[in-house]
């Protein structure tokens, strides 16, 4: 797949991971009857044999992750934390594809603040430039009010389609190092984010980024120049060779495994740390929070869970953008009108075959909420960069079914004190 977001069966010549032939001793294994009651989310997929046992029986060639946390809230409305979690592996390479637009959003929103400059915040208008082979400049915004670009409306467009363009000039404010070391320092050590999306980006114009400027009224308020950075980042995952072959640029097929080495990648467990960092910043470590302000909180929960029909800048055509559009675990690909009681919060991906979806979801009406992130590959074949993945057929109804099933079971689990979600109900509408 060539694209990083608008990508049951196994694959000829799947070799096994050490993930998947874990994860199969621990369902045939004559103990597991324990381990079942014990993992919760084992044993939802144990009991639903009718959505899950094709993977299930031989997970290694989908190279399935899932983590399902549960929340229960005391006297106070304090959460706290039970986490399950199936073939979880972060030396398992997986292609994260556009859930690495959560973490840029976020590190964009701290810069910010960091840089601590009167007048520029994320609304302050900008203007990015080209310096450098490959790179595109901006001067206008025709999705924007007034046409102009800002951060704050790039990072709406991330939240709302998934919009690669604006992830890309997250990147080009913040850098290939920023954006690495960022995360790092947070703790996050499973991370390696190195290109841009969708364009192409690779090789030694990664390193560099575009100048850019913010102004008010004709008035620089802070420019950055060309940057580049000089680090490098080897990959450290035993085994980043996937398939049988693949499409190379010249649209050749190549008989040999896809090397992933020069791609993106970040662990299931990092992501859901960092969704969970920005829905209850105060139960992660201080050091794993981002530098946000309380308006920063309210503003990336409202797009993170705002349905695209509700949008008016940009307006985007809901035959295309539909209510459940890139809410994978629940929805799928369906194209539905979600539910007026259930918001989710969420960051998926799609390309290559895998299909990801990182999300809180929460049903006001029947006091639920929980945590689901999950990553599944659908490519029978074993061939990259064909554009012939089983996401109709495997990823997206695993999804839904995940999803649905761990919803369902959250509607009727005992809950002692039930939650007052108030803090994630929000005025979508958009002015």
């Amino acid at each position: 797949m060539k694209t990083d977001y608008p990508e049951s069966h196994f694959f000829k010549y799947a070799r096994f991971s050490m993930a998947g032939l874990i994860c199969f001793f621990l369902f045939y294994i004559p103990v597991n009857a324990q381990l079942f009651r014990k993992n919760k989310l084992r044993s939802l997929l144990h009991k639903h044999p009718e959505f899950f046992k094709n993977i299930t029986a031989n997970p290694a060639p989908y190279r399935v992750q899932i983590i399902y946390t549960q929340i229960n809230r005391d006297a106070q409305n304090k959460p706290h934390f039970k986490t399950f979690t199936y073939c979880l592996n972060p030396n398992s390479y997986f292609y994260p594809a556009s859930t690495v637009k959560l973490p840029a959003a976020l590190l964009a929103l701290e810069k910010l603040n960091n840089l601590k400059i009167l007048n520029l915040n994320k609304d302050t208008p900008l203007r990015i430039d080209s310096a450098y082979a490959g790179q595109t400049a901006v001067t206008i915004d025709s999705t924007a009010p007034n046409n102009l670009p800002t951060l704050a409306h790039y990072i709406k467009k991330i939240f709302l389609v998934s919009d690669n363009d604006a992830y890309n000039r997250l990147y080009e404010f913040l850098g290939q190092e920023q954006l690495n070391i960022g995360l790092q320092q947070k703790g996050y050590s499973h991370v390696r984010l190195l290109h841009r999306l969708a364009v192409g980006d690779a090789r030694e114009a990664t390193r560099y980024t575009n100048p850019i400027t913010f102004y008010q009224n004709q008035q620089i308020i802070y420019q950055q120049p060309l940057v580049y950075n000089p680090k490098t980042y080897p990959n450290k995952l035993k085994n980043t060779h996937l398939g049988v072959g693949y499409y190379n640029n010249q649209n050749q097929l190549v008989n040999q495994p896809m090397d992933f080495a020069d791609r993106n990648y970040i662990s299931l467990e990092t992501l859901h740390q960092i969704l969970k960092s920005v829905i209850f910043p105060e139960a992660v470590p201080a050091h794993q929070r981002f530098n946000l302000t309380p308006a920063d909180y309210d503003f990336v929960l409202k797009y993170m869970s705002m349905k695209p029909r509700e949008s008016r800048y940009p307006q985007y055509d809901t035959t295309t953008y539909y209510d459940t559009y890139a809410k994978f675990l629940m929805f799928g690909d369906q194209h539905k009108t979600m539910p007026s009681a259930v918001r989710v919060f969420n960051k998926v991906g799609n390309a290559y075959g895998f299909v990801l979806d990182n999300a809180y979801i929460v049903d006001f009406e029947n006091k639920v909420e929980f945590m689901v992130s999950a990553v599944v590959l659908g490519n029978e074949d074993g061939i990259f960069n064909d554009d012939k993945y089983e996401y109709d057929t495997v990823c997206f109804p695993f999804l839904t079914d995940l999803g649905q099933v761990i919803y369902q079971y959250e509607r009727k689990r005992f809950k002692k004190h039930l939650p007052d979600l108030s803090r994630f109900k929000f005025n979508y509408q958009d002015f």
